[in-house]
């Protein structure tokens, strides 16, 4: 049976949420609005392989441009529940197009914050749709206190800390990595 969280509950949470998120991604628990995503990564003590797959991929200098750009960032945590060898095989030079689509995956135009995503879950009844730079579209939806993401392949990612603002947009920190089914 799904249960349908209430403007309430879903305030709660996004309170939560906010509070929490300000501790994992960088030491530091200011407002990181001076720095661009590609800059905050680099400086995450989590995301060191996001880091790698991001200048693989060629993609620093997108990160660090104006965006705004909202990054459903994977920890090395979540990178450690994949294969090794998949990680590695992405990471080839002859494999650079299936990482950009992969990294991309990770990403939305635009600065959704999770109140912004609670929101537009709140006027979804309960979910909200997500379309990737990539052009997959990922369904946003609640299970318990958790923001889920599923994409239209069943991969299933956590938001653990939410809302790290950045001077082009926010970095979610997500549990598991989402990987388009082609890869």
């Amino acid at each position: 049976m799904k249960i349908l969280a209430t403007p309430l509950s879903l305030l709660a949470i996004m309170v939560s949420l906010t509070t929490f998120s300000q501790t994992s991604l960088v030491s530091s628990k200011n407002d990181h609005t001076e720095k661009t995503i590609i800059r905050s990564t680099e400086e995450s003590q989590i995301h060191k392989i996001l880091l790698t797959a991001l200048k693989a991929a060629d993609l620093e200098e997108t990160l660090a441009g104006e965006g705004p750009f909202t990054v459903f960032a994977p920890s090395d945590g979540a990178f450690e529940k994949m294969s090794s060898e998949k990680i590695t095989e992405l990471l080839r030079p002859e494999n650079k197009r299936a990482l950009q689509s992969f990294v991309t995956y990770h990403i939305v135009a635009g600065n959704l914050t999770a109140s912004k995503i609670l929101k537009a879950m709140c006027s979804g009844k309960g979910t909200a749709s997500l379309t990737t730079v990539q052009g997959n579209e990922l369904l946003v939806t609640m299970d318990g206190v958790d923001i889920v993401l599923t994409d239209c392949f069943g991969n299933i990612a956590r938001i653990t800390s939410a809302d790290f603002n950045q001077s082009n947009g926010v970095i979610h920190v997500i549990d598991r990595v989402i990987i388009p089914n082609q890869l």
